[in-house]
């Protein structure tokens, strides 16, 4: 007698038995049972699901006679001993015909099929026709199909099974009943192949079943498929390393060590575990793909709770242990930088023409990869830097800045307070997104173009001039007795000082107060507008205690001299440059730019100083 392979001789032969679609076998069982089946059917899924297995056991449940021949009607639970049932289970029942669409796919053929429904079935309760891969159907074979599947005979039913379901037309969606069957978890799978190695009476490792459950992606054909292939290698026990051979690919030990190689910052232990895998002929590129998958649940198992990890692993009980063990040893954003840079290295690895030097490379930049600095501990040093420029300390010397975060994790923008010798004066710096920056004197030249804003920015091209010129600390009498003239003004009136800040005093005395505007100014239009002569002329009379005379006069462009807000924005001006180059000639700041791979973005002054 030929041999029968395992995925046929253990072929569910009720819905009990179905693996992985209770929501499919569970709804089909109360269909019948509450007297509700359809004349139409359509299961889709991926290949080696159970949809022509469901088929098969819908059309039992339709057509059982019961184990004494006397069955009134349709059942949920087949007696599998009657003829109907063994003959629908061998596939040799003349009512219960299985059609492979890819060859029977013409008009013509459906037509044939279309004569003979209105004849009664031979024996059972229905004639059924299950139709297998039924996208392969031209448009003219759906056509024909349309009247006939909206009413066939009331002894008719169709059950349609396909694995690309988007070709099938609208239609004839609209006429079936749909059911989409699920991949089926690894661990039901390897729940299955220990069941069906107990009946066969083949001892297997623990990590053997666990690889055979994940190679089947889902399919529980595919999974008994394998398992075929794995006994065949002759072996009494079946263990990892075996299927591991057979099927060429790594076991759980080889990605537990690679992993762990490329987290502990070990390239070369990491090139020599990939040396022994691709000695045993395993496929690098799956290799690269499970790796990838076995990071993803060193993720999980990092950030969710144990009972929650082995609810989403889809591991068998051991993987999951050493998942867990070898996650608790690593760091949440670590890993997550490991996954970016593997998936990204991955596409690279499977485009190469070397996909061995590719998949080396990736695994020495990934072991290489510098340190993440923590955030706490970078607040904390900056913290600690600004007390000292504050004091006029010199900072602590401290180690080389490779262990930064900036480049390693992708061009990550760091935005932290920076001190200078200022107190309180904050530099901003990110990472650029062009060529390298200007050099410190096209900087410092740029600085000079800076208007009142109180803010530097880089630009492209900055031009290159000199710095601005010191401005004197110490001010004349009259321009002091001006500015507390002005403070009584925005007192009494915001309006008109901010008019009047704009004009360069030229006599300020008891007796007399003259400012002067240039021509065709705004503020010099808006001097009457807001009536600045009533109100300095008030306070000025308050202030020196004498019948004081205001004078708002129009002198030549370029002739007045400095007003009080130009004065201002030119300290402001200068005092920011000063800032700057405080801050560009730090160390720690140095330092900082060069572990975020950034550049000095701006300089902000202390809130007392705007």
């Amino acid at each position: 007698m030929s041999y029968l392979v395992l995925a046929r001789k253990y072929r569910p032969q009720s819905f009990d038995d179905l693996i992985g679609q209770e929501h499919v076998s569970k709804t089909l069982a109360n269909a019948i049972v509450q007297n509700r089946v359809a004349h139409a059917f359509l299961f889709t899924g991926v290949r080696g699901v159970g949809k022509t297995t469901s088929a098969r056991i819908l059309a039992k449940c339709l057509n059982c006679l019961g184990a004494d021949g006397k069955a009134a009607g349709p059942t949920a639970t087949p007696c599998q001993v009657c003829a109907s049932c063994t003959e629908i289970a061998a596939g040799i029942d003349m009512d219960v015909q299985e059609i492979d669409a890819a060859s029977y796919n013409g008009v013509d053929e459906v037509r044939r099929l279309q004569e003979g429904l209105a004849f009664r079935p031979a024996r059972d309760r229905f004639k059924i026709y299950i139709v297998d891969e039924v996208h392969m159907l031209s448009n003219a074979a759906w056509n024909a199909f349309l009247k006939t599947l909206e009413e066939p005979p009331p002894h008719v039913k169709f059950i349609f099974a396909t694995t690309e379901v988007h070709k099938v037309p609208v239609t004839i969606l609209s006429r079936c009943q749909r059911y989409d069957f699920k991949l089926v978890s690894a661990k039901r799978i390897g729940e299955r192949l220990k069941e069906v190695l107990g009946k066969e009476s083949i001892v297997a490792e623990e990590a053997a079943i666990s690889v055979l459950s994940r190679e089947a992606a889902g399919s529980m054909r595919d999974a008994m498929s394998l398992l075929d292939q794995v006994i065949a290698y002759g072996s009494s026990t079946i263990t990892a390393e075996d299927v591991a051979r057979v099927l060429g690919v790594a076991d759980r030990e080889i990605m537990n060590r690679l992993s762990g190689a490329v987290l502990a910052g070990d390239a070369a232990t990491a090139l020599e575990v990939l040396d022994e895998v691709t000695r045993q002929g395993f496929d690098l590129v799956h290799l690269c793909r499970d790796l990838l998958h076995h990071v993803r649940n060193l993720v999980v198992a990092k950030v969710c709770t144990e009972n929650q990890a082995r609810e989403l692993l889809d591991l068998a009980d051991e993987e999951v242990a050493d998942v867990l063990a070898l996650a608790k040893k690593t760091d949440a954003d670590d890993l997550t930088r490991l996954f970016h840079g593997l998936s990204r290295g991955f596409d690279d690895i499977v485009r190469s023409g070397q996909v061995r030097a590719a998949l080396e490379m990736t695994l020495v930049r990934l072991a290489r990869r510098p340190a993440l600095l923590p955030l706490d501990e970078l607040l904390s040093r900056l913290a600690e830097l600004e007390k000292r420029l504050a004091k006029g300390t010199p900072p602590p010397p401290r180690g080389g800045g490779s262990g930064g975060s900036g480049s390693a994790s992708g061009g990550r923008v760091a935005r932290e307070p920076v001190a200078h010798a200022g107190a309180g004066t904050t530099a901003l710096f990110a990472a650029p997104s062009r060529p390298p920056p200007p050099s410190p004197r096209s900087i410092q030249a740029f600085a000079s173009d800076a208007q009142t804003d109180g803010s530097l920015a880089l630009a492209e091209s900055p031009p290159a001039i000199v710095a601005p010129s010191p401005i004197a600390n110490a001010e004349s009498d009259m321009l002091a007795t001006w500015r507390v003239i002005l403070d009584k003004v925005r007192a009494e009136n915001p309006a008109v000082a901010s008019t009047l800040e704009l004009a360069a005093p030229i006599i300020v005395t008891p007796s007399k107060i003259a400012v002067g505007f240039e021509p065709e100014s705004f503020e010099n239009a808006r001097k009457i507008d807001t009536d600045a002569t009533a109100v300095l002329t008030q306070v000025a009379r308050a202030h020196f205690g004498a019948p004081t005379i205001v004078s708002l006069e129009v002198a030549a462009r370029g002739s007045r001299g400095a007003s009080v807000a130009s004065i201002d924005a030119a300290k402001r001006k200068q005092a920011v440059f000063e800032a700057r180059t405080a801050v560009e000639q730090h160390p720690m700041v140095r330092k900082a730019i060069a572990i975020f791979d950034a550049e000095l973005r701006e300089v902000r002054l202390p809130a007392e100083e705007d």
